[in-house]
């Protein structure tokens, strides 16, 4: 039988679930999220999906995101640094190889590095749960060799999912998953074992949507990047909220497009209330202060909302 709904996490009204409160007070816990990926000319195929939306060789796509890893990256990050502003890098491992000095310099910056799986043009759609199970290690293991970090994070290349996938990153100790899109703030991920939860991870911030689909002019993403987190900072007083900016370096890191990002950016940092961290850090503060109070909350919820007799 096809379920409903993905069963994943309980329905709690942002109205009536238990606040939060972030480190200092802060209204919002404002990440930025890096995407830095490595795709491949001549992907494998997946009956699922296809990597590239031209025949392959797709020399055009692929040399622009190649663009990222060659120059884009590289302004991207001077700028943020300049900032003072840190990134939770959703990292295709393939760069480890590939591009170690990429890896270098963000490890040099205490940047964190979270799994985007090991290329962006493979998917986990229609692997076995055994070979799942492989590719999350070895996306784990490498993480670790390349940089001495463990992976607390998880973006599923393309956002591919299986049934199986939330239990095994929760099994194999993941701490976060970005894959769900359903809150602005943190909430408990149901598995079999392990304390999973979600961070979000905004879509409608992402440079890709922004950029790619609504057309968007890099003035028009600054001021949606403001508007947003505006309205969560006003919001965040009575219970905290998170914000996310995911970008790629293909499209962000485009000269003409770093000024509008740059002046958003100063913008909410002038905000007293706002805390400037990574998802890391926010998936341990929520798992040590709220994650079992979530839990707990979610249950009687179920239990008044069953059905009598």
């Amino acid at each position: 039988m096809k379920r409903s709904e993905p069963g994943l996490y309980d329905y709690l009204p942002l109205t009536s679930r238990p606040a939060i409160r972030w480190p200092n007070g802060a209204h919002v816990a404002f990440w930025v999220a890096p995407n830095i990926e490595f795709y491949e000319l001549h992907p494998p195929p997946n009956m699922s999906k296809n990597a590239w939306v031209r025949p392959n060789p797709d020399v055009l796509n692929y040399s622009w995101r190649d663009y990222g890893n060659r120059a884009g990256v590289w302004r991207m990050i001077d700028a943020m640094k300049e900032l003072g502003v840190r990134g939770s890098v959703s990292l295709n491992v393939a760069v480890c190889d590939h591009h170690p000095e990429i890896i270098r310099r963000c490890v040099e910056l205490d940047w964190e590095l979270f799994s985007h799986g090991i290329y962006n043009t493979r998917f986990v759609l229609n692997m076995s749960i055994e070979q799942e199970q492989i590719f999350i290690r070895d996306v784990i293991d490498t993480i670790y060799q390349a940089s001495g970090q463990k992976v607390d994070g998880w973006l599923s290349p393309s956002v591919s999912n299986n049934p199986w996938t939330m239990d095994l990153l929760a099994e194999n100790g993941v701490t976060y998953t970005c894959d769900l899109f359903h809150d602005d703030q943190p909430m408990p991920v149901r598995t079999e074992t392990g304390r999973l939860c979600s961070i979000p991870y905004s879509l409608e911030m992402n440079d890709v949507i922004a950029y790619t689909r609504a057309m968007k002019t890099p003035r028009e993403y600054g001021r949606m990047i403001k508007a947003q987190f505006d309205q969560l900072y006003a919001e965040g007083e009575e219970s905290g909220m998170v914000m996310c900016v995911p970008l790629h370096p293909y499209l962000i890191g485009q000269p003409h497009r770093l000024e509008p990002l740059l002046e958003a950016l100063d913008y909410i940092k002038s905000h007293d209330k706002v805390w400037l961290t990574t998802g890391r850090e926010i998936a341990h503060w929520y798992r040590d202060h709220y994650y079992d109070d979530a839990v707990a909350h979610a249950k009687i919820l179920r239990t008044s909302h069953a059905p009598a007799g």
